[in-house]
């Protein structure tokens, strides 16, 4: 009987660290354009990236494609030699380490005229360093899936993350309680 809990409280607590990350749809509603005058700087600002996310860049392939590259080429918008680059309309890039992620718009004009984003991941565990080496998987095919390309965090700083607690880690910390008491009840 208590095997069964546990093994149950354990897959809720599973299921409650999947349920964390979150799906941003980059520039909501219009999507990756230049025609809708969206500001990316504005739209990342209002947003809170955790390790785990996925953004999604929904876009005309016919007229816009996704570049990952490096602050230095952000800043330039220099698309010489991307870190990956996304052509299909509907690309799916998973947030695997904390610091900036940098993409435009490798249409020659496009990053120019604001197509593009700066991501800040924060630092979710505060026992890291912000030193840690990232972990990296290149995937720079178009044919391939979704890619978890990451890079270093560039070192320029961002917004200061919230110290509150947020409800997933409330229920974590709740189910891990309710563990140790069914623990010392059947002990009994």
């Amino acid at each position: 009987m208590v095997a069964r809990i546990v093994v149950v409280l354990a897959c809720m607590v599973v299921m409650l660290r999947l349920s964390e990350a979150a799906v941003y749809k980059v520039g909501d509603s219009a999507g990756w354009t230049t025609i809708a005058n969206v500001d990316y700087k504005l739209w990342a600002s209002t947003k809170t990236f955790h390790i785990g996310d996925t953004v999604l860049f929904q876009y005309n392939p016919q007229f816009h494609n996704v570049m990952r590259v490096t602050h230095a080429m952000y800043r330039s918008c220099n698309n010489s030699n991307p870190i990956s680059t996304f052509t299909t309309g509907n690309d799916s890039v998973t947030l695997t380490n904390h610091g900036h992620h940098f993409f435009f718009c490798g249409v020659p004009g496009h990053c120019q005229a604001g197509q593009k984003l700066d991501l800040n991941v924060i630092q979710h565990d505060s026992s890291k360093s912000l030193s840690d080496p990232p972990i990296s998987s290149d995937s720079s095919s178009p044919s391939s899936s979704p890619s978890t390309t990451t890079i270093p965090a560039a070192g320029v700083p961002g917004p200061s993350p919230s110290h509150a607690a947020s409800l997933p880690h409330v229920a974590s910390a709740v189910v891990v309680a309710l563990v140790s008491c069914l623990f010392v009840n059947f002990a009994y």
